[in-house]
């Protein structure tokens, strides 16, 4: 199908955003790019439709998918397969669209552009990192002494050229972590613990630089704020690394220096208060144990009083609540809060997974549940919903594997309607719920034609009455297209929708509604003849 005029514009603009979305740092991005120009190239793309503002189409991967791309926002879509976020069926299915009215290749080369820069930044931060491991002055150790090293060395290595350009910011700060692998202590315990207070000041110095050169949140997140995600993950196998063995008297200083300075990490509001949050949770949770400390600090956060807490500060006294194991106070006191975002209780639920202790993650998950709808409402598109329920759903996967609840799975999925639609579908289908699974698709306004073959044919032999709704919907729309391909189709639909009746011993209904449906159309002579050749008519005779 030929793309019309004003769905070529709205594909160029579609173009052009998801070039801003996708990062060519990334090396998940360029993965994702690499393999969708592969099945496009490959001619893995398959009935590709254009409805309205939007792409249908079938990708030929190891199993088939089935994808939909939004014009207006290409990450405002969905595919079959589990990946999380834009996948590589999407990418090509981008592509198949994007060669009717560009250069695929050309593309490419454009996105690709900044990550050449990268490169260069790179190496000029690389040899000014060899530059400053030569200046340095053994590995003298102090608390103060390794931070003001890590100060300057960030410093020099970031700033060095001027201010940097957001997309080289990945490169820069890839220099300097290695620089703090290379300047560590050879002895193992205390080079884990050189490069675990290098990261975490890597990630404050990260964060404050984003405020000094004013980069606001849509250049965060196309950028580099994946590498507070990374950074938290190195940092969090830092952490496990100290706190299963039986730490030196001579880390004493160091780990209490950390202890005092991460209210810094939470008292600031700006982008990075979830990520902020989350590494205090990490460094109390694994790092920071004496029940004096944690008890001592959990008074200093309640000492504030209510709205006199930054988000993450909020975050941080639910997690003391947690950390004590009162739950009850955790969740009224969430409760209270009008700006602290449902994702803040994945943590909780990763952790109590990784625990087993499936009472209290049952809780989590309940609660979780009846905050989804308002939690889902508040959120700015379609995409950001999708993914956060996608997110929800895999982080209490463990509760559910583990023989948790499963009308607790089905509540959070009916909860996240209509982003838990895939899911939902599934979990429904493979239950053997189909009647249910039928309203679940009609309420969703899915069409017959987006239903796999398999479970039509599972459909048509156990539960013949839910094919009826779909199929009289999808066979009326055909129909009002009014073209010889679209009643051909239907044709076939409706010889489809007779065998169900059939099955169902309600062949007077058949007859009944046919009847009326060649009365309502009696001026479409081509749709009469397709009924004829489909011999719909003569067996009606």
């Amino acid at each position: 199908m030929a793309m019309v005029p004003g769905t070529q514009m709205k594909m160029k603009e579609a173009a052009a955003l998801l070039k801003t979305r996708l990062r060519p740092e990334s090396e998940e991005d360029q993965k994702v790019v690499q393999k969708g120009l592969m099945l496009y190239r490959q001619g893995m793309v398959h009935h590709l439709k254009y409805v309205g503002g939007s792409i249908w189409a079938s990708v030929q991967d190891v199993t088939p998918v089935r994808v939909y791309l939004n014009f207006p926002d290409p990450e405002d879509s969905s595919c079959t397969c589990p990946a999380y976020g834009f996948c590589r069926h999407r990418m090509a299915a981008f592509f198949q669209a994007y060669a009717e009215i560009g250069s695929v290749a050309d593309w490419v080369d454009e996105w690709r552009r900044p990550a050449k820069e990268s490169l260069q930044a790179e190496e000029w931060g690389l040899q000014k990192a060899k530059e400053l491991m030569k200046s340095a002055s053994g590995h003298e150790k102090g608390y103060t002494l390794w931070t003001d090293n890590f100060t300057r060395s960030f410093n020099e290595i970031m700033l060095g050229q001027g201010k940097p350009n957001p997309y080289v910011i990945a490169s820069l700060l890839q220099t300097y972590l290695r620089g703090v692998r290379a300047g560590a202590p050879s002895s193992p315990e205390w080079r884990t613990l050189y490069e675990l207070i290098g990261r975490i000041y890597g990630f404050k110095q990260l964060a404050a630089l984003t405020g000094e050169l004013e980069h606001n949140s849509s250049t965060v997140n196309r950028y580099y704020r994946y590498l507070f995600d990374s950074l938290e993950d190195e940092i969090d196998d830092g952490i496990h690394s100290l706190s299963v063995n039986s730490l030196p008297f001579d880390f004493d200083e160091y780990i209490e220096a950390l202890k005092d300075e991460s209210a810094g990490l939470i008292d600031t509001a700006d982008l990075f208060e979830y990520e902020r949050a989350n590494l205090y949770r990490m460094l109390w949770s694994g790092l920071f144990k004496q029940n004096s400390w944690r008890e001592e600090e959990r008074e200093r956060l309640e000492a504030f009083g209510e709205g006199k807490r930054t988000m993450a500060e909020n975050v941080a006294l639910a997690h003391h609540y947690y950390l004590a194991r009162r739950d009850r106070e955790l969740f009224d006191f969430l409760k209270k809060l009008n700006d602290t975002p449902l994702s803040f209780l994945f943590y909780w639920l990763e952790d109590l997974g990784r625990q087993g202790d499936n009472a209290r993650l049952g809780a989590y998950i309940e609660y979780m549940a009846g905050q989804m709808r308002p939690a889902l409402a508040s959120m700015q598109n379609h995409q950001q919903a999708r993914d956060f329920t996608r997110l929800a759903l895999r982080t209490a996967a463990p509760f559910f594997r583990n023989g948790g609840r499963e009308e607790l799975y089905e509540k959070l999925l009916n909860a996240s309607l209509p982003f838990s639609y895939i899911e939902y579908e599934d979990f429904l289908f493979e239950k053997g719920s189909y009647e249910k699974w039928g309203e679940l698709f009609t309420y969703t306004s899915f069409e017959y034609f987006t239903v796999p073959n398999d479970r039509v044919k599972v459909l048509q032999k156990e539960a013949p009455e839910v094919l009826l709704p779909l199929l009289h919907q999808a066979a009326d729309g055909l129909i009002l297209q009014k073209n010889r391909s679209a009643y051909k189709q239907a044709v076939r639909l409706l010889k489809k929708l007779r065998a169900a009746y059939k099955k169902l011993k309600r062949t007077p209904e058949w007859e009944v509604y046919f009847d009326k449906l060649l009365e309502k159309n009696k001026r479409l002579r081509a749709f009469h003849a397709e009924c004829e050749r489909g011999k719909l008519i003569v067996e009606k005779e």
